[in-house]
């Protein structure tokens, strides 16, 4: 692996970093692996006015654990140092946890930098959701558009099967109405295709 240049962060997504439209424009996004970690629907946190645009509502997002078992897909992302002022601030319920060197897999081969992190949710804040604390069904769609354009539906099926969680925290049907921040927009058949695959892990859902 290499060092990076001084100007620059490494940072491997996950969840809603793995979609490209969420990131600032210059970042490059490299597919891959990340072996060691387990995804999982625990980060539950109440949205701070001016941090990641919630206006106090309480949701669950995406969290991760270690687990020797388990390999997860997702991206790493190079941007520059200047931008990780507001990536803490979007991110600030998790802490920037340092991965080994030779845990990520690249896709294409390419050499990556041997300094680099993920986000963990904080122990305040690693907690199950629930019906106080619903999975945002526009957050759900962000992150899997996200897969979908790194691997397909190869990418879509990885998702779900590797996310523990879907059959105890409930998805708050907020399409129509979005209220995640960075919303996407999807195509009819991408929606079926993203509700077919939650049904089949018995997905639970809340209308507002």
């Amino acid at each position: 692996m290499t060092d990076l240049s001084t100007d620059q962060i490494c940072y491997f997504g996950y969840g809603s970093l793995v979609n490209e439209e969420t990131l600032p424009a210059g970042t490059t996004v490299i597919a891959g692996q990340l072996s060691g970690w387990k995804r999982e629907w625990r980060a539950c946190s109440k949205g701070k006015a001016g941090h990641d645009g919630f206006a106090g509502m309480s949701k669950c997002a995406l969290g991760v654990r270690r687990d020797e078992d388990s390999v997860i897909r997702g991206a790493m992302v190079l941007d520059t140092k200047a931008n990780l002022p507001a990536l803490d601030k979007r991110e600030w319920h998790y802490s920037r946890k340092s991965l080994q060197e030779d845990r990520f897999l690249p896709d294409c081969g390419r050499q990556m930098p041997s300094d680099t992190f993920l986000y963990q949710a904080q122990d305040q804040h690693a907690y199950w959701g629930d019906e106080e604390h619903p999975i945002l069904q526009s957050y759900v769609d962000c992150v899997m558009a996200g897969f979908h354009r790194l691997w397909g539906q190869e990418g879509l099926e990885h998702f779900v099967e590797t996310t523990d969680g879907w059959d105890r925290v409930p998805i708050l049907t907020d399409r129509a109405e979005p209220v995640y921040p960075r919303a996407v927009v999807l195509s009819q058949t991408l929606t079926a295709t993203i509700d077919d695959l939650l049904k089949s892990v018995n997905a639970q859902y809340l209308t507002r």
